[in-house]
């Protein structure tokens, strides 16, 4: 296709859409991006995963702080768009951008819309337990993804599958909708259908006072938790006054047999215990059920998987940390 496509996006799974555009023929003229910001513990300025994908495609690249500049109005008009095409950009576009392209501007997002509309949509999908999310093409206007549907396509969401593990199947899926909707779309094959607000939830930015963790909360409840903010800021909890991030954890089975020998102790069964340590099992009492803790990582120590670790607790410990 020859119409002058420019991209905006910023994370991996922006870069994942960004090449697939690109290796489908799609004319890419310009990619519009996060500035680069301090990473890790020495603050390494790090450029963002698109940027990095678009030069080394030999996309030229932008990185404005203000969409509403009118530097960047002069930038985009001078690229002469038909379209601009957005996934996870974290940047509002104006109306004065929103109004350039002969096709108008559409944007990948991941969540099956009107249901969770914002800026962690796959997150907040773990986070509330739903067993089935997707990708929805829309056309942009001014609100929050409110805008027009163009295609959407559904997949269902492991019952441990992390945010990180549904961000990659989520990536390959948005890439091949969008590389069939664009060429459907401007020859007019497609008619958007609006959104019913009705039906809308949202998915708010996750802050990193939701990874501490309650015990007193249901194993499910804790196990999502932990899914869902694998990436950032991780869940974490107390453990003898230092902080441990909890990675990836498991709901057993038959949870009566986890707790079995220590109810034989005649111990307090409380919400933060540690009820079983032993070889490749490190189970923590929550609100209901124990919760198996598959790998988790010690306050200035490495990720360790259970099989690792266990030996360091004990039946009676205690996990803190609750809100």
């Amino acid at each position: 296709m020859n119409e002058r496509i420019i991209f905006m996006g910023t994370p991996r799974l922006a870069s994942v859409v960004l090449e697939r555009l690109h290796d489908s023929g799609f004319r890419i003229v310009a990619c519009f991006t996060q500035p680069d910001k301090p990473v890790g513990r020495k603050m390494q300025l790090t450029p963002p995963p698109v940027k990095v994908t678009a030069e080394t495609l030999g996309i030229p690249v932008f990185q404005p702080n203000r969409m509403r500049d009118e530097s960047v109005l002069i930038d985009i008009g001078k690229l002469h768009p038909d379209m601009i095409v957005t996934a996870a950009y974290g940047k509002i576009l104006p109306p004065s951008i929103l109004g350039i392209p002969a096709f108008g501007c559409l944007n990948v997002h991941g969540s099956l819309l009107p249901q969770y509309r914002g800026a962690a949509p796959i997150q907040w999908a773990i986070l509330n337990g739903e067993s089935e999310t997707g990708v929805t093409v829309m056309l942009m206007d001014e609100g929050i993804d409110n805008g027009p549907m163009l295609r959407s396509a559904s997949i269902p969401i492991g019952p441990e599958e992390s945010a990180p593990e549904l961000t990659e199947r989520l990536a390959e899926l948005g890439a091949d909708l969008i590389v069939r909707t664009i060429p459907e779309y401007i020859r007019g094959e497609i008619s958007p259908i609006p959104q019913n607000d009705e039906f809308a939830t949202f998915a708010p930015l996750i802050t990193k006072e939701q990874g501490l963790i309650d015990w007193n909360d249901p194993a499910n409840k804790i196990h999502n938790q932990i899914r869902g903010l694998a990436e950032w800021p991780g869940a974490y909890s107390e453990f003898k006054g230092k902080r441990v991030k909890i990675y990836r954890s498991s709901l057993p089975n038959d949870p009566d047999s986890i707790t079995e020998a220590f109810r034989e102790t005649g111990a307090e069964l409380r919400p933060g215990t540690v009820v079983c340590a032993r070889k490749d099992v490190l189970a923590v009492m929550c609100g209901d059920i124990p919760l198996l803790l598959r790998c988790i990582q010690p306050e200035s120590c490495k990720r360790l998987e259970a099989c690792e670790c266990a030996h360091n607790f004990a039946p009676s410990d205690h996990f803190g940390g609750e809100k």
